[in-house]
């Protein structure tokens, strides 16, 4: 083996093993450390695979962006920061059997499909200039697909978030207002209302002055 394979095989080590302390530890925090451990290792087997814009673009997004959001969504929400048993869901021994299945058929396909055959380094193939290539004239139909669906799963996330979006109620039609500044025109029944008063006012003027009457009659009678 030369000195790159050896590299490789310890990079690999580092990223399976900081994995596996991913989803085993009990402290959510250390888990988000060990992420980034994992992604770094990740990158340092691009570097070694000589695909240099693929690791700075490992770096820079997941280490630098997802990791780093992962903890301001920790800080942010108050979320414990010590031990939890609420990380721990019991299954440990199913967990791992899954685990071992999924390992065992990704390397029994590696295996039958590529065998001992050695697959030689290209100067350049990880760049930039070859990945673009790549992506925009090889897998251009997967890359619009995956760009839709992207879009559509980010418009979702932010219909689902947002609880001001509500079905409209239906619009009654809202009786006229009378512009500022001009009196409103008296209707029918505000006159009515209006005609009677005065003559209800002079009924009961005219019941008190009778009454004073007849208590002054009494008095002068004594």
């Amino acid at each position: 083996m030369s000195g790159q394979e050896i590299v490789f095989a310890l990079l690999g080590v580092v990223a399976v093993g900081s994995a596996v302390l991913v989803v085993t530890t009990r402290r959510l925090v250390h888990a988000a450390l060990w992420l980034i451990v994992s992604f770094g290792a990740l990158a340092g087997g691009y570097l070694v695979l000589t695909a240099e814009f693929v690791a700075w673009v490992q770096v820079l997004i997941y280490v630098g962006a997802v990791v780093v959001l992962l903890l301001f969504g920790i800080m942010l929400t108050r979320a414990p920061i010590g031990e939890s048993p609420d990380l721990d869901s019991g299954n440990r021994w199913a967990a791992a059997a899954v685990a071992v299945a999924t390992a065992a058929v990704l390397v029994t396909v590696v295996v039958m499909g590529f065998g001992d055959e050695r697959i030689a380094f290209r100067e350049g193939g990880g760049s930039a200039e070859a990945l673009g290539a790549s992506v925009f004239r090889t897998w251009v139909l997967p890359f619009e697909i995956l760009s839709v669906l992207l879009l559509a799963s980010l418009v979702g996330a932010i219909v689902l978030s947002r609880s001001d979006i509500r079905p409209r109620p239906e619009r009654t039609r809202a009786p006229a207002e009378a512009p500022a500044g001009k009196p409103e025109k008296p209707t029918d029944e505000d006159t009515d209302e209006d005609a009677d008063e005065p003559a209800e006012t002079l009924a009961g003027e005219s019941a008190e002055s009778d009454a004073r009457r007849g208590g002054a009659g009494e008095e002068d009678g004594v």
